[in-house]
């Protein structure tokens, strides 16, 4: 296998073709549309369904009807399209069926604007539509761990009859990069004993998420939650930098923790002792390691591109065993390495504390944006 300069849409969309996506549903929105674009050359090359739909409504609800037969399905979009698909996510949820979506996020609230944001943490990691249910959260850092999560997506999807998101923010779905690409996986031709694919020489199977009899929802999300634990006890993924000797530690997902790191490594060139913790599973997260890295170290910055909503997981984990500040860009704004590397700068120097909250110290220091 050989390394190709890829852009990280269109990888993505190559990866689960490779991953023997059957089935693409989707409608263009920028910053993800290359890879909607890229889904509607490559898969009727290759004899497999695309539909490009009317709506992210229409796209999820097709999802939806192929994922009950079986088939490896996906779709992908952008922050307001993907809010659009909440409620069929929870049906796909609630029928406990595979499936994978990507979120190529962008700058919010309402429309927003087509550059990079992290602002979907909340709608993807703890929201989505209603009712009690997880959806396993990959976040990538580069071209390359976006392929490699595409393909562990379908993977964990298939494994725990869940939805699997893909979550990155524009800068990688944009970015080119080398990446090597996975060998190819034949479509499947035998299909779970779950699945809706007619019923000429067995019983009739049924595939619904409503239960109109309480305690039959409730059997089904225990049975739903005690899927969950199995997830949480075997697909916690994080990279860690630098954190062997550090007194002071970094936190980012996605841009930002690449961003991070090479502060970290400037930092570290001026003799501050500071790592490192990018999270890959934003759910399940990776709860005891940040746990364990609160009483290491002296002080913990946070850096993301929203307005602090991983920053309030942190600070929930951490239970005041150490004190958390917070730096971030938003509206689209990618914050950079020297920006965060002044925030070590200033995390190394002290005095930290516990009070009050990291949101409002970081807002004084931005001061009044006009």
């Amino acid at each position: 296998m050989t390394r190709e300069l890829w852009k990280g849409n269109n990888a993505i969309a190559e990866a689960a073709v490779r991953a023997g996506c059957a089935a693409y549903f989707g409608y263009p929105i920028t910053p993800q549309t290359e890879l909607l674009e890229y889904m509607s050359a490559r898969m009727p090359q290759l004899g497999r369904a695309f539909v490009q739909a009317e709506s992210e409504l229409a796209a999820i609800n097709m999802v939806y009807g192929a994922a009950c037969t079986g088939t490896r399905v996906m779709s992908s979009s952008s922050s307001p399209g993907v809010s659009l698909m909440m409620e069929g996510v929870s049906y796909i949820a609630g029928t406990e069926i595979p499936a994978v979506l990507v979120d190529v996020m962008r700058g919010g609230p309402g429309l927003g604007n087509i550059a990079p944001a992290q602002s979907d943490y909340n709608q993807i990691v703890h929201g989505g539509g209603h009712g009690d249910y997880n959806l396993i959260v990959l976040a990538p850092s580069s071209v390359q761990e976006s392929v490699d999560l595409t393909v562990l997506a379908f993977d964990l999807a298939e494994k725990y009859r869940s939805i699997c998101v893909v979550l990155l923010d524009g800068s990688i779905g944009q970015m080119m990069e080398p990446a090597e690409m996975p060998p190819f996986q034949p479509l499947r031709t035998e299909y779970p004993d779950w699945a809706v694919t007619g019923a000429k020489d067995r019983e009739r199977r049924f595939l619904s998420s409503i239960y109109l009899d309480p305690p039959q929802e409730e059997a089904a999300n225990l049975r739903m939650l005690r899927r969950w634990q199995e997830v949480q006890a075997n697909e916690i993924r994080y990279k860690t930098y630098y954190m062997e000797d550090a007194k002071f530690a970094v936190i980012g997902f996605g841009s930002s923790g690449r961003v991070a790191l090479t502060a970290v490594r400037a930092a570290r060139a001026e003799g501050i002792p500071v790592g490192l913790l990018r999270p890959i599973t934003l759910n399940p997260f990776p709860e005891k390691v940040v746990e364990d890295l609160a009483k290491q170290v002296e002080g913990i910055l946070v850096v993301e591109m929203n307005s602090g909503q991983m920053l309030e997981d942190i600070r929930r984990i951490a239970k005041g065993a150490a004190p958390v500040e917070f730096f971030a860009r938003l509206g689209g704004i990618v914050p950079l390495p020297d920006e965060v590397l002044d925030e070590i700068r200033r995390l190394a120097k002290g005095p930290l504390t516990l009070e009050g909250h990291p949101r409002d110290r970081w807002l004084a220091r931005m001061g009044t944006l006009n």
